[in-house]
């Protein structure tokens, strides 16, 4: 796209402006939808320049596409639209007060598609890590039903619920992952600079060492010995596990440990299953039928294992089951949620039953995550009451055998 400065004569005189298109012929041709008659269309040079000398950033040290700026985009288009503002303009503006560069160059190839004849839904498609299989098939469906304005209203609050969720989490975890990392960092300390000093004093003593200290001291000697080759196996065994968590075999198997742990692992079930209720939940208020709907929201889970679970209900579905009947095989939904989906199912309220129950288990994972830290503060106080005994016992008790033993004497 490039910058033209025009002169043109309208119906109540002469006009002068600018216009963004990709030729000088497609700005005549907007100014004469508009009624008036072009005199002058010439580029702008200073853009062009400013263009050419921009230094582009490379990709990868362009900043990323958050959901946040998904969710504020999401906003502001269904604002837009409601306005009455047609959907290339719209873009456009947006494009314009966008600040994530990145995100605006996406916008500007979603605006020069659709310039092409490309919908809107094959341009996003062409940005899976910008716009998902649930949110490209969502925008099809408002295409294909006209209900464009609507779907991008549902899709903002499905987004703003997937922030709070993502932003409740990180601070949830913040106090204890900065309290293992404290005393990992400790331990690794002691290790590397307290156990040696001490363990050079208790061999000049020529006391028997107690067990206690004999385990610290063969722990010290063994990371100071072998701490390259420990530090080696570590990272290895970390890519390897990061490896093997993200493969087709690997992830399921992961995912459905993860929904095991304890403390975390029903927050992350409660949480997605409020995440499948109010996406189902728009799919089907959008027009979407029932098996469509299961696959797509299938395809946006972020736990493989509740992803199969899902497509398992998907088939059961499409052999004649009842949703209620096929929901319940899969053990994952409480009973109070199988029991709303089933009234859903007869009373032919599925979709507002649906949003009750993501409500139901949002307001569940609100409160798990607020007694989160209150949870995690116990098993962290034990760890270190501990930590802090066998290090005492380690390091004290010699001294306190060889005090006795200077008493004796």
């Amino acid at each position: 796209m490039s910058r033209f400065h025009f002169t043109a004569r309208g119906p109540h005189g002469p006009v002068q402006g600018t216009q963004e298109a990709a030729t000088a012929a497609a700005v005549a041709d907007e100014l004469r939808a508009k009624g008036w008659v072009p005199l002058t269309i010439k580029p702008d040079v200073a853009a062009q320049q400013a263009a050419a000398m921009q230094v582009q950033t490379p990709a990868w040290l362009a900043p990323k596409v958050l959901p946040h700026d998904v969710m504020l985009f999401s906003k502001q288009l269904y604002t837009l639209t409601k306005a009455g503002v047609p959907l290339l303009r719209a873009l456009t503006g947006l494009q314009e007060t966008t600040v994530n560069p990145s995100f605006k160059t996406v916008i500007g190839e979603l605006r020069r598609n659709l310039e092409a004849g490309v919908d809107l839904s094959a341009a996003m498609a062409l940005h899976p890590k910008v716009f998902d299989n649930f949110y490209v098939s969502m925008v099809r469906v408002g295409e294909a039903s006209g209900q464009l304005e609507e779907v991008f209203k549902r899709l903002a609050e499905h987004l703003v619920f997937e922030t709070g969720m993502r932003q409740q989490v990180k601070s949830a975890m913040r106090y204890p992952s900065f309290v293992v990392m404290a005393m990992a960092g400790a331990i690794g300390v002691i290790n590397v600079m307290v156990i040696p000093s001490f363990a050079g004093v208790f061999k000049s003593m020529g006391a028997d060492l107690p067990l206690a200290t004999k385990v610290l001291v063969g722990t010290s000697n063994f990371t100071l010995e072998h701490g390259w080759l420990l530090s080696i196996l570590t990272v290895a065994a970390f890519f390897l596990w990061r490896f093997w968590k993200r493969s087709p075999d690997g992830r399921p198997i992961w995912d459905r440990w993860v929904l095991r742990f304890p403390l975390v692992g029903p927050i992350v079930t409660k949480a997605a299953l409020a995440r499948f209720a109010r996406a189902f939940s728009l799919s089907l208020r959008s027009g979407v039928p029932m098996e469509r709907a299961l696959s797509g929201v299938a395809q946006t889970a972020d736990n493989a294992h509740l992803a199969q679970a899902i497509e398992s209900m998907k088939d059961r579905v499409m052999r004649g089951e009842a949703l209620a009947s096929a929901a319940a095989g899969t053990g994952v939904f409480t009973p109070m949620a199988l029991q709303m989906i089933a009234i859903g199912e007869e009373t032919g309220m599925l979709d507002e039953l649906l949003d009750e129950v993501g409500e139901m288990y949002g307001n569940d994972v609100q409160y798990s995550l607020q007694t989160l830290s209150q949870q995690i503060e116990p098993i962290l106080i034990i760890f270190m009451g501990g930590l802090v005994l066998v290090l005492a016992l380690g390091v004290f008790l010699p001294m306190w055998n060889l005090g006795q033993v200077t008493l004796k004497h």
